[in-house]
């Protein structure tokens, strides 16, 4: 797959990733699957991820300043 931003190469990568939930609330994802640009560093989360992604975050407290949550594939 190519980078739509400047046509490099995407690869599978495992990352820790941050989600702004709100003005207070920030969730980070740990170990989260990507493709990521080996040049640009461009990423993207495919769709069955995402869906996942959308579940986890619905269950964070916005109560909470910080949330870690680990993404289990």
């Amino acid at each position: 797959m190519k980078c739509h931003v400047c046509g490099g190469n995407l690869e599978s990568q495992v990352t820790d990733m941050p989600f702004k939930l709100s003005t207070r609330t920030i969730a980070i994802l740990k170990d989260l699957p990507v493709l990521q640009c080996g040049r640009c560093g461009e990423y993207v989360i495919e769709d069955p991820v995402m869906e996942k992604v959308d579940a986890l975050l619905e269950k964070v407290d916005n109560a909470t300043e910080l949330e870690i949550v680990r993404f289990a594939a």
